[in-house]
């Protein structure tokens, strides 16, 4: 990516290992990134199904557990993030999570999004009583509230906006809760649909159909005449007349909040692409999850936002068995295998199976090794970490910090 640093955002160079293609790949190192005080935020975007969530809770707990005051915040509506920290669930309040090492100073407190239940906190604080009680009243405000497209990527920005004004205001008057915010973001290519609010939202108040429904109530004595009664005429017939009125009393009601909503908008959308603040792009090895990483890699570099790297999760790593001193590589694996059940050597059906496991499993990680080089080629700025497959999931505290472990090795 151009102009990227060739330092960590921790300020450590990154470390640097050979592939097999000979090729210099630069490892991205977690812990710099984990521990630099200047890192207020870290988004974790990705595909569906690549322990999205799952990194999002390791790096959160190993950040806690190092001496950082965290939040991690899930927008995800699955419900694993509760699970995998011990908690039976998860709303819009943060929640202390029991059973981690707090000797360092750290705490970890975890939520998830409650769309409608932000927006109503943005409404009730940035309007009088009367008018916060029209719009949440409003039917068509309920609707909106709850599963208009958009919704949930803007009111993420929003919760997003409060959690860092809260630590800010609170490192100014020394209550500071937190000192880091952790995202995890919703699986597929939504996952930054949030960083287009702030136009989705000017594009929805500067459009005629707002300004149409809003004429009544701000213009004067002449907008209404015969042409604009024809246009309501037609609009109650295509949407109904409670309708119809349900939406222009919501728009009269709403329209001196969204200014606010605007300017908060675009203020976080500044924060993220400030250099001390940091996404970090999930994937699994396998070639359609690889192609959603190289999606994000380049939209956060079009958007100029800070990528920190690339975490390659369920990599599988084989340790090649010894024959007669050598190591085995797959194809001399199967040749083996042949070999044995040619022969009337003891055990030897047993024998020729266990290298058929390991044939298989060498083509797998070869088949992944060369995924992984491709994309390294493709975008040499971008430090990545592989992650080894474990052998079940993770579900409790023990399980985070092995994958927090995993993910820092070096």
């Amino acid at each position: 990516m151009a102009g990227k640093p060739t330092t960590t955002p921790g300020g450590r160079r990154p470390g640097r290992s050979r592939n097999r293609g000979g090729a210099i790949a630069t490892t991205f190192d977690v812990d710099a990134l984990l521990g630099d005080t200047r890192t207020q935020i870290i988004v974790c975007c990705g595909s569906g199904g690549v322990g999205k969530t799952t990194t999002s809770a390791a790096l959160a707990l190993r950040a806690a557990e190092s001496g950082r005051r965290v939040c991690v915040l899930t927008i995800d509506p699955a419900r694993r993030l509760a699970q995998s920290m011990g908690l039976t669930e998860l709303d819009n309040t943060p929640r202390p999570v029991e059973g981690i090492d707090t000797s360092a100073g750290g705490s970890l407190d975890a939520m998830m999004l409650d769309m409608k239940r932000t927006f109503d906190e943005v409404v009730e604080s940035h309007a009088s009583p009367e008018k916060a009680r029209q719009v949440l009243e409003n039917p068509f405000y309920i609707a909106l509230s709850s599963s208009f497209a958009g919704t949930q990527e803007y009111m993420a920005m929003e919760k997003l906006s409060q959690l860092h004004a809260e630590s800010v205001k609170g490192s100014v008057e020394g209550t500071r809760r937190y000192d880091l915010i952790v995202v995890d973001t919703p699986p597929s290519r939504s996952a930054l649909d949030f960083l287009d609010a702030p136009e989705r939202l000017s594009s929805l108040l500067d459009g005629r159909f707002i300004k149409l429904l809003l004429a009544p109530a701000k213009g004067p004595a002449r907008l209404f005449s015969a042409g604009f009664g024809v246009v309501t005429s037609a609009l109650n017939k295509i949407l109904g007349a409670r309708v119809l009125s349900d939406v222009q009393t919501f728009v009269a009601a709403f329209d001196t909040l969204f200014g606010g909503f605007r300017q908060r908008a675009e203020e976080t959308y500044a924060l993220l692409q400030d250099r001390g603040n940091a996404f970090v792009v999930i994937a699994a090895p396998e070639p359609d999850a690889m192609r959603e990483a190289a999606y994000f890699t380049e939209r956060l570099a079009a958007e100029d936002m800070p990528l920190a790297g690339l975490v390659v999760n369920r990599v599988h790593e084989v340790t090649a068995p010894e024959a007669g001193g050598a190591n085995l590589t797959g194809s001399d694996a199967e040749s083996a295998a042949r070999r044995l059940r040619r022969s009337d050597a003891e055990h030897a059906e047993a024998t020729a199976e266990l290298l058929d496991v390991h044939a298989a499993r060498a083509r797998v990680a070869a088949r992944e090794d060369a995924l992984r080089r491709q994309f390294a080629s493709s975008h040499p700025g971008v430090d990545s970490v592989a992650v080894p497959a474990l052998p079940t999931d993770v579900h409790d505290l023990d399980g985070l910090r092995r994958v927090g472990e995993l993910l820092a090795r070096r």
